[in-house]
């Protein structure tokens, strides 16, 4: 089925001859998922946090936003089956909706991945420091997340199977830092008794309530459950699409699961004084416990893995992005489109690439004058990624009402609609959370993550409506039961 599904298709997103090379396999795919969505950033970045909002139990928004986001991805799964498109969630709320609708999706995600590279790239560089024993001044972590974007850049443009060798890498570095060191605190530094995980360790809410406290830890959960849709924005690179992206993103959320559960258990149940963490008096635990289980040099060790499985994150997080404005540029839905829109002889979109860079770059410096911004910027990542996914399943649910069936060679049958329902759910209740304001006397502190998304969403809709850049292309729109029928009767005739 692979002609009959996928040709068609690339012709018709826009018209252009450029076309990839399929040489990314179902293990590799997954790996770029799963490095991207990468347990060990979420748990490093967020466990003090989160452990210090409401205790033990905030291990459990890990199971809640795995499964919660496990169903965002049956949904994803179908669609992207239907729709094997380079570009992801561009394409697929185009052929779902409309090119208006589509259009801002992409332009919320596009920020939102430019903000989560940015993070990452300014995260990873504090490692670097730690491991190579820098001052860690604003202007050095500049220039290591300069140094680190742009490297990762050259093994981007060096070709597709680069990108498959190092998500691989990165894959068993995450495994290592996560899985592996989780089991062997458990086994041999285990001090805390499995039961820990339903002790609140009497935390409360300002309201006096443990709930309030519980909602406002799922930070922890919500981040950490995106990046599995990266396996279907290189979809035109990938061997058998329309089968295997829906499993790569399945697997990618449940090895994330079960990698970070095991992981945040081992800190959890080998910290002696858990008590000194919840209470915030241990500011930053990470290090000390891998400093008192490892030694000295165990300690550089990981933190090497660690560096290793962050810049495959970033890796994955600009091959994800550099597609996604490959598919609006082939559309001309972007300035320079046409520039945009090429595909080198390595396989690799290399413009698009080269400002999946330079965006970030500008955000660290951004970052430098400005350094109380990164955790501004790395909510609303959270939240525009959020947006833009649930655009994406709200269009899907709509075709459903409207009676479309699915017809990729991927499906999840009768049980579509409810899982279509239960998705939009879950991702409301996410967004919901994820807008809460936070606990700061400022306005602009408060309030940062619905800023900073009405600040993008204003100037997207500003130039969508100025510009109108969604009249530049014929690619077909809001087409998902017209395009589902078509691929039936074309199977019956083979």
């Amino acid at each position: 089925m692979e002609k009959t599904t996928q040709r068609p298709l690339q012709g018709e997103q826009g018209g252009e001859k450029e076309q990839f090379q399929r040489s990314i396999g179902l293990i590799s795919n997954f790996s770029l998922g799963f490095t991207y969505l990468s347990p060990l950033t979420a748990v490093y970045s967020l466990f003090a946090l989160a452990i210090t909002l409401a205790g033990p139990p905030a291990i459990w928004w890990i199971v809640i936003a795995a499964v919660g986001q496990l169903l965002v991805a049956l949904v994803f799964g179908e669609v992207a089956s239907q729709y094997p498109i380079t570009g992801g969630l561009y394409p697929w709320a185009r052929r779902l909706w409309g090119k208006k609708y589509a259009w801002i999706a992409a332009w919320v995600y596009l920020w939102a991945l430019v903000v989560t590279i940015t993070s990452i790239a300014e995260y990873t560089s504090t490692f670097v420091a730690s491991l190579i024993s820098f001052s860690a001044t604003p202007l050095n972590l500049l220039m290591t997340s300069v140094i680190l974007l742009a490297v990762m850049m050259v093994v981007n443009l060096s070709g597709t199977k680069n990108l498959a060798r190092v998500a691989r890498i990165g894959f068993w570095c995450e495994i290592v830092s996560v899985i592996a060191l989780g089991i062997y605190l458990l086994i041999f530094h285990r001090s805390q008794p499995f039961s820990v995980i339903f002790d609140s360790m009497g935390i409360l809410s300002s309201s006096g309530s443990y709930v309030g406290a519980f909602m406002a830890a799922s930070l922890m959960g919500l981040f950490m459950f995106f990046g599995f849709e990266a396996c279907g924005n290189v979809a035109e690179e990938v061997q058998d699409a329309s089968r295997k992206i829906p499993v790569a993103m399945i697997l990618s959320i449940v090895f994330g699961a079960i990698s970070a559960i095991i992981s945040v258990l081992g800190y959890l149940l080998s910290s002696p004084n858990l008590r000194n963490i919840v209470t915030g008096k241990v500011s930053d635990p990470i290090p000390a416990m891998l400093n008192e289980a490892l030694g000295p040099v165990g300690a550089k060790v990981f933190i090497v893995i660690a560096i290793i499985a962050m810049l495959s994150c970033i890796l994955s997080l600009q091959a994800a992005l550099s597609r996604l404005i490959f598919s609006f540029s082939r559309d001309q839905m972007l300035p320079g489109s046409h520039w945009m829109a090429k595909i080198s002889k390595n396989n690799v979109p290399d413009n698009a690439m080269i400002i999946s860079c330079l965006l970030p770059v500008i955000f660290c410096v951004w970052v430098y004058f400005q350094p109380d911004n990164l955790a501004r910027i790395t909510a609303f990542a959270v939240i525009g990624i959020y947006l833009s996914f649930q655009m994406v399943v709200l269009a899907a649910l709509r075709q459903r009402l409207k009676g479309w069936q699915p017809a990729g060679e991927w499906r999840i049958g009768a049980l579509g609609l409810l899982v279509n329902v239960l998705a939009l759910a879950y991702g409301v209740v996410g967004i919901y959370l994820l807008a809460q304001p936070a606990d700061s006397p400022s306005f602009i502190d408060k309030w940062t993550v619905l800023i900073g998304l009405a600040v993008v969403l204003i100037i997207g809709l500003l130039y969508m409506f100025t510009q109108r850049p969604y009249g530049k292309s014929n690619a077909p729109e809001n087409d998902a039961i017209e395009h589902a029928k078509a691929l039936r009767l074309s199977r019956r005739a083979d």
